[in-house]
């Protein structure tokens, strides 16, 4: 009949692993601090010691015009930031603005 086997008999990797929406909201997340470093001018930038793909994508980003580029630039910024941990740049951010630029930054554009 129906196996009677734990939930985590498929493997310890399985019973650890995020689900599908915590990913999504984890994604969404990342890829909003990408556009609040994207409202930075690149000194700000620079300041924040970004590791140096992301920085050199953050500036090129800065200086695309058209809408269409711009969108697949911020999703691609959304996809490094995945990779690295956003809490220090977080940080570094609060750090970096005042108080109420760094609630003008959170805003969206």
């Amino acid at each position: 009949m129906n196996d009677p086997s734990p939930p985590d008999a498929h493997g310890p990797q399985q019973a650890e692993r995020p689900s599908r929406s915590a990913r999504k909201r984890n994604a969404e997340a990342v890829q909003r601090l990408g556009e609040r470093l994207l409202g930075l001018k690149p000194q700000q930038l620079r300041q924040l010691e970004l590791p140096p793909l992301l920085l050199e994508c953050l500036l090129e980003t800065q200086a695309l015009r058209s809408r269409s580029a711009h969108a697949r630039a911020r999703q691609y910024i959304g996809r490094l930031m995945r990779g690295i941990d956003p809490v220090p740049i977080e940080r570094a951010l609060a750090a970096h603005l005042p108080a109420g630029r760094a609630r003008n930054a959170k805003m969206p554009r």
